[in-house]
């Protein structure tokens, strides 16, 4: 089957999917992006991971510096 440019839009690559995953955690995706993304990730283990990946480090790196602090009702 030819790679026709509709075809191409529907079907993104892992390039593209790494792209909307670092978007999806600065703003919302569009429903056409989510979908896009669903259903790339449904058939590719790496892109998975590295969503997860993601997801599990900008949580970490939200909580970096939150455990540090000293009690303040100690001198």
């Amino acid at each position: 089957m030819p790679d026709t440019p509709s075809r191409r839009r529907l079907l993104p690559n892992c390039r593209e999917i790494h792209h909307l995953t670092m978007e999806s955690m600065d703003r919302p995706l569009s429903w056409f992006e989510r979908v896009r993304m669903r259903g790339h990730m449904a058939i590719c283990d790496a892109c998975t991971n590295f969503s997860g990946q993601m997801r599990l480090m900008r949580s970490a790196m939200s909580r970096l510096g939150q455990e540090d602090e000293p009690p303040r009702d100690k001198p």
